[in-house]
């Protein structure tokens, strides 16, 4: 009986997960081959930490972060808030995570200026 409670709770709170969207935590490399980064929870927020950046690439240094404060609106969509505490920006972010590719859109100044950024998981 104790097995089978705990297979249904394990069920259960698998099933919650998927609900929530896919898993976004992990190693992730830029597309363009610059950068690679560490997603994770950072108290209640997501934070993206870069771990390696190709020499030689500006404005960026490993160890910066980019605290995001996202949630889960569809499978695998992640939207909110971001802030680069190394520039003092705040943008709008969309994340959308499809198995081991993930893309992310920020935007700054009401959405007039927007960038996107592909990304590969590490395994």
């Amino acid at each position: 009986m104790r097995a089978m409670i705990g297979a249904i709770v394990y069920l259960a709170a698998a099933s919650a997960t998927n609900a929530q969207g896919a898993e976004i935590e992990g190693l992730w490399a830029r597309a363009d081959g610059n950068a690679k980064v560490r997603v994770a929870p950072c108290g209640s927020d997501i934070c993206a930490t870069n771990t390696w950046l190709k020499p030689g690439t500006p404005s960026e240094r490993a160890g910066d972060k980019l605290v995001m404060t996202i949630k889960p609106s569809e499978d695998g969509i992640y939207s909110g808030e971001a802030f680069d505490p190394q520039r003092y920006l705040s943008y709008r972010i969309t994340v959308k995570v499809e198995g081991d590719r993930m893309s992310t859109r920020g935007c700054v100044i009401a959405g007039l200026i927007c960038r996107g950024v592909d990304w590969t998981r590490i395994r």
